[in-house]
């Protein structure tokens, strides 16, 4: 049985992942501030802010030492921890405790040799809200110009960056970073219904939106795929949350972006086909 550390298990895509994880034969340790309201494995409570509590739970997580036996390391790291979306804070705070977080764990998983870190960068580097720029062109790829508009979009591109820098620093570990979706539980699907008299409430994202338990997957595919280096990409649904087609979309809300290809009539205008081919996900 293989055994994961996921950091930030007890928010909303945390708990999806370790509900996939452990139906899929995984052990697996939550190390998050709060425990989760749905207590389904280990719970370690640890500000990663700070490097030694990092390190530790981390490394008490990876395993027990023993007397002449050094401790048995983690297959994976799962990084979610951190203030979830912009505006949930000051800007410096947000700055300030996701870069922080992020660089912690990734320094404590290279130091400990963890093979696999994956971690939760974001769909705003590609400059959500779109209220300054329009997108360059749809569907959205990874090739979309990076354009972060506050500080949150900025530290998930400083840490893209910091995460092939480390892997430089030790090959041992790959890196994989998802840019994530608006996630929406199950329960939530709701919400769709009241969107739908006006597109404009969800132009900031092209519509997009992803399954809390589709990041789950993602998570999980990430660990097990062949993968070298320190690789991103983007993880969506395969639809809109909109019941017009998404070539009408773009035409009324951004007439001047260029559509590269036709698209399915309520396809996702956000493309998770590297996803697809990176690690086999299937939104």
């Amino acid at each position: 049985m293989k055994k994961i550390v996921v950091t930030g298990g007890s928010g909303k895509v945390g708990r999806a992942l370790i509900r996939d994880l452990i139906a899929h034969g995984y052990s697996v340790i939550n190390i998050d501030l709060v425990p989760s309201t749905e207590p389904l494995c280990h719970f370690l409570k640890a500000d990663l802010n700070d490097m030694g509590q990092a390190m530790d739970a981390i490394r008490r997580a990876a395993g027990t030492v023993e007397r002449r036996r050094p401790f048995e390391i983690a297959e994976g790291v799962i990084h979610l921890a951190g203030i979830p979306a912009p505006g949930l804070a000051p800007d410096v705070t947000t700055f300030q405790n996701n870069l922080m977080t992020t660089y912690n764990v990734f320094s404590a998983a290279t130091t400990f040799g963890v093979k696999r870190v994956v971690w939760a960068s974001s769909e705003t580097i590609f400059g959500l809200p779109l209220t300054r720029v329009p997108p360059a062109f749809a569907p959205i790829t990874e090739e979309h110009p990076d354009l972060p508009e506050n500080s949150y979009a900025l530290v998930k591109l400083m840490s893209e960056e910091m995460a092939r820098q480390m892997h430089r620093w030790n090959p041992d570990t790959s890196f994989v970073g998802f840019r994530i979706s608006n996630v929406i539980d199950p329960t939530e699907y709701p919400m769709f219904a009241a969107w739908q008299a006006d597109p404009h409430i969800r132009k900031w994202n092209l519509w997009s939106y992803v399954d809390s338990r589709d990041v789950g997957q993602a998570c999980r595919l990430a660990l097990e795929a062949p993968i070298k280096g320190a690789e991103h990409c983007i993880i969506a649904a395969a639809d809109t949350c909109m019941t017009r087609p998404s070539r009408e979309l773009m035409a009324e809300y951004f007439p001047g972006v260029r559509v590269t290809r036709s698209l399915g009539e309520f396809e996702s205008l956000q493309s998770s086909d590297k996803a697809r081919r990176l690690i086999g996900y299937v939104p």
